[in-house]
């Protein structure tokens, strides 16, 4: 492939937070363009944004209907190759579904739909079409999660026993849905699905436990709350859990821990030692044992190859949450680049459609228990 990818967006206009991470994201490593897009439901707002990011009128859309139709009537060397998605989670199957339909390949934002019912249909759509499915669980990406996977994969710390993960966040501690745009549609019902805290970060939490660990949640016992008078979704959540070797383990999810930003931690541990990554210090891996001194590994050093490989930075020159999401994209494109090139030999690794699927299925279970 001797071109750019090109792609076009749904959502991420004015008020959004997402977008402008997509849209960064997806540029870090100059392998995508982003030539069109539907950018909001009000096509004022949406030009807007067009004209700052300094694409032509023509290609800013009322609609992403009108997108895909529009973009499908272009000759091959300028319609797009991609769609991202980063609306609220309600339109998200809709929008995905009609992209698959055009012959677009997909990167959407979690949770994939708001509904099991939904998420099955877009995994058989995708399956039907042979098109490629990205969801954007992002934190699967930073480079010392996939060492501490591939250390987990070589058996440095054993069988695993035990994996604890937490998310807490305090954005939510008080009623602020009525005056911030990303809180007002977290918590309605109508725009979110059946969950809150548990769709908006306890989904990360149950991805980034499953991908690191290579095991596969069974069962689970939940405990979620609401905090907040007058709010309708949850929260606060606890789930204790049960992975398909035997092992047991707890996420714990809040939006209303007081002080804390974005607090993600994962703790896994094993019969021969134990893992430790915090989202907050990205840079580090702590392995703990019971018969040698606790170490700490860092990105750019030798024994973290694998970091090191999905690196672009310097070691002591952070890399951090815009990187992980980066690495998203360029896997993303290179499962592009592949496809259009005939390579059948590699291997993407990145969340799929069957990945999305789980994650709606937890939320459900979480909900009913």
């Amino acid at each position: 492939m001797k071109r750019k990818i090109r792609m076009g967006m749904v959502g991420g206009g004015p008020g959004a937070f997402i977008g402008a991470v997509h849209r960064a994201a997806a540029r870090l490593d100059g392998k995508i363009d982003l030539v069109c897009g539907a950018f909001s439901s009000s096509h004022e707002k949406g030009l807007k944004t067009s004209n700052e990011l300094f694409l032509p009128e023509n290609r800013c859309y009322p609609d992403y209907e009108t997108m895909f139709e529009y973009e499908n009537d272009l000759p091959e060397s300028e319609r797009i190759d991609c769609v991202a998605i980063v609306t609220p989670n309600h339109t998200h199957f809709d929008i995905a579904m009609k992209a698959l339909e055009n012959g677009f390949h997909v990167i959407c934002d979690k949770p994939m739909t708001v509904n099991l019912t939904q998420a099955k249909a877009l995994a058989e759509k995708v399956k039907a079409t042979g098109l490629i499915f990205c969801l954007t669980h992002n934190y699967t990406a930073y480079p010392m999660i996939k060492q501490a996977k591939a250390m987990i994969e070589s058996g440095e710390i054993g069988e695993i026993r035990k994996v604890i993960t937490e998310y807490p966040q305090g954005w939510l501690a008080s009623a602020i849905e009525d005056t911030n745009k990303q809180a007002g549609w977290r918590v309605d019902p109508a725009k979110t699905g059946i969950s809150c805290c548990m769709a908006d970060i306890g989904s990360h939490a149950e991805n980034l436990t499953e991908y690191i660990s290579g095991l596969k949640i069974t069962e689970l016992c939940a405990d979620l709350g609401t905090f907040v008078l007058g709010r309708n979704l949850d929260d606060d959540g606890s789930v204790l859990l049960r992975f398909d070797n035997g092992a047991r383990g707890i996420i714990f999810a809040s939006q209303i821990a007081t002080g804390e930003e974005n607090a993600l931690k994962i703790r896994i541990y094993g019969t021969r030692g134990a893992i430790e990554w915090a989202q907050e210090s990205p840079e580090t891996l702590r392995l703990k044992y019971n018969d040698k001194p606790r170490q700490l590994l860092r990105r750019g050093w030798s024994g973290a190859e694998v970091a090191n490989e999905l690196s672009r930075l310097p070691a002591g020159h952070p890399e951090g949450f815009i990187e992980a999401f980066a690495n998203i994209y360029s896997a993303f494109a290179n499962a592009i680049i592949a496809r259009v090139d005939f390579d059948d030999k590699f291997i993407p690794d990145f969340p799929s459609v069957d990945d999305g699927v789980r994650g709606v299925a937890f939320i459900e279970a979480v909900v009913a228990s």
